[in-house]
């Protein structure tokens, strides 16, 4: 079963979700989240749409938190933006982006009033919560504390092909990829190219139609199957 999470406008805490419906905004809460994740079964699957400017830190490390823990079970899509904190729900597990999406990480930001101590304190509870959510990029895309910081610090915002460069996405939604060939036993085996698969396709549809031309063909590729096999003689 398929279970389908929207992460849309700001993030806030539940308390302040009534607001938000009360006048129609878009929004997301923890709550949301975990009310998906209460139906959520062995097996099942979920679907994680993102389009948000970001919202409240702790609720973005919530929601991370909630998806981390089922993240062999769950597929990010960054449909719109995927900034600030939304950003960091995207680092939760596998994660796609479309081509015409934008992410933005900065540093955390707040408002303060108070002496210069307060000033300092407040500076410092920053730095720390900079620190603490950049763990989460670094565990998506192996870069070191400095490098994740460094990005943060000037408020990075990133294409897809940016994103998929430094290991913050996975995949770029739509790009045509070739499929895996399947493994195979024995090193000398090779499946068919495309391009043999095609051209027996069209001798199929021609019929008898140049005969001799694809005859030789089909005797050259068995040829090259008994080679494969080692039994030519």
């Amino acid at each position: 079963m398929k279970h389908k999470i929207n992460i849309r406008g700001v993030m806030i805490p539940n308390d302040y979700k009534w607001y938000y419906d009360l006048f129609g905004y878009d929004s997301t809460c923890p709550a949301d989240v975990q009310k998906i994740l209460n139906d959520f079964q062995e097996g099942d699957e979920i679907e994680v749409y993102i389009n948000s400017p970001g919202g409240v830190i702790d609720v973005g490390s919530e929601i991370y938190t909630l998806l981390r823990r089922n993240k062999d079970n769950v597929r990010i899509y960054i449909t719109g933006e995927a900034c600030s904190a939304a950003s960091i729900v995207a680092m939760a597990a596998y994660c796609e982006m479309s081509p015409t999406a934008l992410m933005m990480v900065h540093c955390v930001s707040t408002r303060a009033s108070g002496n210069h101590s307060d000033m300092e304190h407040t500076a410092q509870m920053l730095v720390t919560a900079d620190k603490a959510l950049c763990t989460a990029y670094m565990a998506k895309t192996g870069m070191s504390e400095q490098d994740v910081l460094d990005m943060m610090e000037v408020e990075t915002w990133l294409t897809a092909e940016k994103a998929k460069e430094k290991g913050l996405i996975d995949v770029i939604m739509f790009e045509e990829a070739e499929p895996d060939m399947p493994f195979v036993a024995g090193p000398l085996f090779n499946l068919p190219s495309k391009e043999q698969l095609n051209k027996a396709k069209r001798m199929l549809e021609k019929g008898d139609s140049d005969s001799q031309k694809e005859s030789s063909f089909l005797i050259q590729a068995k040829l090259n199957y008994l080679k494969l096999k080692g039994e030519e003689r």
